[in-house]
């Protein structure tokens, strides 16, 4: 990629931004960008993945997760009525952002247009990553990437094991410096000092992989509305 383009956020367009993002990294660049979670760092192809890996130094048995939005799980992801009806009222009821680990299709033809490598590093034991409801401008890349039959994939903008940033400015200077395009919205809506971002489920047991934002709203709604109970997160 060229330069490093820096969108600010007086007066920004989402729109237009969201289309800045997507053509950057159709072209192979890095972006970073906010999300209401925290700030992510997205890409596409194997040298995309290769870079943000080796900035973040982080292991490559950790998985990055597909950019996607409610359709795009529904579309991809292979559960029962009752776990389609949680996330929806989850996500859509109460506007809470959940990343969703569920199995997967496969041979589905969207997932095809990953390289290989990039798949393979995007889904573990027979699962894939969604996280839905974190923000406007993810909305907009992920619509553009089913309308465009280009799956993107990313990963929380920080070094390994340091915590969630919710400034771009707090963002580390190594995966800062990888950046083709940056997307300044300033302070995430749901920073926290524990650096925590979204609360990921695996829908298969209903196990937490990760206790992050919200953690306290979307595991009442599961007891309450559904009668489930979470298996104990993680500290």
């Amino acid at each position: 990629m060229g330069g490093r383009v820096s969108v600010q956020i007086t007066g920004h367009d989402v729109g237009r931004d969201a289309q800045r993002v997507f053509d950057v990294i159709c072209g192979g660049g890095v972006a970073i960008i906010h999300l209401d979670v925290a700030y992510a760092i997205l890409g596409r192809t194997e040298a995309a993945v290769r870079r943000i890996y080796a900035a973040k130094e982080r292991s490559f048995a950790k998985p990055t997760g597909i950019v996607g939005n409610l359709a795009l799980h529904r579309e991809l992801h292979v559960l029962g009525e009752r776990e389609w009806e949680i996330v929806r009222a989850i996500t859509q009821d109460h506007d809470l952002p959940l990343a969703v680990i569920a199995p997967y299709r496969r041979d589905h033809p969207f997932l095809r247009k990953l390289e290989p490598f990039v798949l393979d590093n995007a889904t573990r034991d027979g699962t894939l990553n969604i996280l839905i409801n974190a923000g406007e401008l993810r909305d907009r890349i992920a619509a553009l990437s089913i309308e465009r039959d280009t799956p993107v994939v990313g990963s929380s903008a920080n070094a390994s094991l340091t915590g969630s940033k919710f400034r771009l400015q707090d963002v580390d200077p190594a995966v800062r410096a990888i950046a083709d395009i940056e997307v300044d919205y300033g302070l995430s809506k749901y920073h926290n000092p524990e650096g925590r971002s979204s609360t990921m489920i695996d829908f298969r047991s209903f196990g937490v992989v990760r206790r992050g934002v919200c953690f306290g709203e979307i595991s009442a709604i599961l007891r309450r509305d559904f009668g489930v109970e979470l298996a104990r997160a993680a500290a």
